[in-house]
């Protein structure tokens, strides 16, 4: 909601921001990469979220992917760390305006702030990449839904701020 560009589409010259979210998982099959979207994922608490995501990739690790499941994205997340990778560039989806990529989670010395003192301790790191339409979403819009994104992840309580 704070980035709303993020969701929305480029058609001839005219930006349209979507009002809905069709939220994209990326999935690996035996079939090769299928991309089906939780329609109107906006609606959803995070818990119902989560359950149409696990539904959505088990069906398209099953093969059963219907086409409809793949149809009018409106932003896509993909997971290249399940390959012990740490980030990717990946292709943004017709009709999509961006593509968020997550990379591997690895124990990485990290330096924390503790009373004034810095102390370097082990941490969870992941690396996240947007792929992002240029011709209307720029650096900084990308870069602020980033770290938006990245907020969320340091301290999931600050979601319910957005």
């Amino acid at each position: 909601k704070r980035n709303p560009e993020i969701n929305s589409t480029f058609t001839d010259d005219e930006i349209v921001v979507r009002e809905y979210v069709n939220l994209g998982i990326a999935a690996a099959t035996p079939r090769g990469l299928v991309v089906p979207n939780v329609k109107d994922a906006e609606r959803l608490s995070l818990l119902e979220l989560a359950g149409a995501l696990n539904q959505l990739t088990a069906t398209a690790r099953d093969g059963k992917t219907q086409p409809a499941e793949m149809s009018n994205g409106t932003f896509t997340i993909t997971n290249v760390g399940v390959f012990g990778v740490d980030a990717g560039t990946p292709i943004i989806n017709p009709g999509e305006s961006a593509i968020l990529c997550f990379g591997a989670i690895r124990k990485q010395p990290w330096v924390v702030p503790n009373n004034g003192v810095d102390e370097i301790v082990p941490r969870e790191i992941t690396t996240l990449a947007l792929s992002f339409d240029h011709r209307h979403i720029d650096g900084e819009k990308g870069s602020r839904f980033l770290a938006d994104v990245a907020g969320i992840l340091e301290d999931p309580a600050s979601a319910l701020l957005f």
